[in-house]
């Protein structure tokens, strides 16, 4: 049986959001070693994070409509490039503003041109198999959280962090642009090129799709499922740290925590496929959230390792189903646009965490209120997830209805 193009197409997916997201992350490991040599706060280097989600946000909706209207090749192709230079520069800063603008900016709108786009391309190309393959490119986020992470807290060891950034964006030039020229666009986009035709199933344009309640609840549930995890995230490996654990340990709950996801979002999108997106979404999120506030009462490495499971199984599993419900909701034909301004919301819950963070911990000297205000803010996405009703679209030329994801 001949395979699908696409499943190179979610591998390539895969790959981009593994570097991308996982450069990202691995500054919660540069964190201490990166403050100590510089004098820079740890308030300051957070807010690079905080950058780094607020640009990729900002930038996402801007990739996914021109991955929709140019497709998704040179849009992933200009990402690696703006990933490379960013890392690389960052290596090379010298204050903190540089750092925070290249770290925060460069390689947070570079981080943007990767996933939304690929969600639908690799949606687009294996139309059967929809669920699986968008919680595959989501998974490539688990997988560079347990892997850039280590790899980064290697080399700082060895050679210093300025030696392990630079390392760390080499390797992205090396291995994205092969990755991004492997991408092509699915033939159900093709053929929609060559007819003027509106798919008659999804009658709404972008803008009118933005202002209905699905889009909504759909943005909105991302946003606070975001700034739910991403301080604990960020802020894990420090965490660990202040609870006794040695550094290399503490980035292995880190890891951990990613190889969880990444058995989450796989597990979570086959269950999605059997009792539909928005069910396992609202007990993901719950879960998430008494995880979160479950950090309070850990200290062995045993409890952490443990608890990382359950909380990595939660956000990484919950993530991809964000798109499936975009793409069931509102059809292909924009998925880009329309899930890539799901992605600025996400990417705005993400901005809050890590500054978050910083700040709890200059002004407090631990971590318990971001502890705390993340379990509120997790049982506020579960509430808001449980407001999303399916559109019940007009019947169709042929007589079709969209059904419930």
């Amino acid at each position: 049986m001949k395979l699908s193009y696409g499943w190179v197409v979610v591998a390539a997916g895969m790959l981009m959001t593994c570097l991308s997201m996982g450069a990202m992350l691995s500054l919660g490991v540069f964190l201490a070693p990166l403050a100590a040599d510089t004098g820079w706060s740890r308030t300051g280097i957070s807010t690079a994070a905080t950058l780094d989600f607020l640009c990729m946000g900002a930038a996402a909706f801007l990739w996914g409509t021109l991955s929709d209207r140019f497709g998704t090749r040179i849009v992933v192709a200009l990402g690696s490039v703006l990933l490379g230079v960013g890392l690389v520069g960052a290596s090379r800063a010298q204050t903190l503003f540089e750092f925070q603008l290249l770290f925060g900016g460069v390689v947070g709108i570079a981080a943007g041109s990767f996933y939304a786009p690929m969600m639908a391309a690799a949606t687009g190309w294996l139309e059967a198999r929809r669920n699986l393959a968008a919680a595959l490119v989501s998974a490539g986020m688990g997988v560079g959280s347990m892997t850039v992470s280590p790899l980064a807290a290697w080399l700082i060891e060895a050679f210093g962090w300025r030696s392990a950034m630079l390392s760390i964006g080499c390797l992205a030039f090396a291995l994205l642009l092969p990755a991004a020229y492997s991408v092509r666009r699915p033939p159900s986009a093709l053929a929609a090129d060559t007819t003027s035709a509106p798919t008659e199933a999804y009658p709404l344009t972008s803008r009118e799709a933005m202002l209905t309640p699905q889009f909504a609840a759909i943005a909105f549930a991302h946003f606070a499922c975001c700034a739910a995890h991403s301080g604990p995230i960020f802020h894990m490996v420090s965490y660990a740290t202040m609870c006794g654990l040695p550094a290399m340990l503490a980035v292995s709950v880190f890891g951990v925590a990613g190889l969880a996801g990444l058995g989450g979002r796989v597990g979570l999108g086959l269950a999605a496929d059997r009792l539909g997106a928005k069910p396992v979404l609202v007990a993901g999120l719950l879960v998430q959230a008494l995880a979160v506030g479950a950090y309070l009462f850990v200290s062995s490495l045993k409890e952490f390792y443990a608890l990382s499971v359950v909380f990595g199984l939660a956000y990484g599993g919950v993530m991809p189903l964000y798109a499936v419900l975009v793409r069931d909701v509102f059809g292909p034909r924009m998925m880009g646009t329309l899930f890539g301004a799901v992605a600025m919301f996400a990417s705005l819950g993400m901005a809050l965490g890590p500054w978050a963070g910083g700040w709890v911990f200059d002004n407090s000297g631990g971590y318990a209120w971001l502890y705390l205000g993340s379990f509120g803010i997790g049982l506020a996405a579960v509430a808001i997830a449980q407001t999303f009703r399916p559109r019940r679209l007009p019947p169709a030329a042929d007589g079709l209805v969209l059904k419930p994801a």
